[in-house]
């Protein structure tokens, strides 16, 4: 029974290191945008001159930010089990 408890505790562990990853990821993209943003002097998404790539890096971090909600719960539910 205890390889199991260290087996879920190392899980638990990964994941928590995933999660924190993956917010260091969202940060990064975060600096990005701002960049291109500056680059092209236009911070209004409904513009129609907003740069493709920030567009593009808006996405992706939103969808990354939807992955970590899904995983943040997942490791609450994980270590309510244990």
């Amino acid at each position: 029974m205890q390889e199991v408890s260290r087996l879920g505790t190392a899980g638990e562990q990964r994941l928590d290191a995933l999660i924190a990853d993956l917010w260091w990821r969202v940060r990064l993209l975060n600096t990005d945008i701002l960049e291109e943003e500056a680059k092209a002097g236009v911070f209004d998404v409904h513009q129609p001159t907003y740069p493709m790539l920030a567009l593009n890096l808006r996405a992706r971090r939103d969808n990354l930010v939807s992955t970590l909600g899904v995983l943040e719960q997942r490791a609450k539910s994980v270590s309510v089990a244990a």
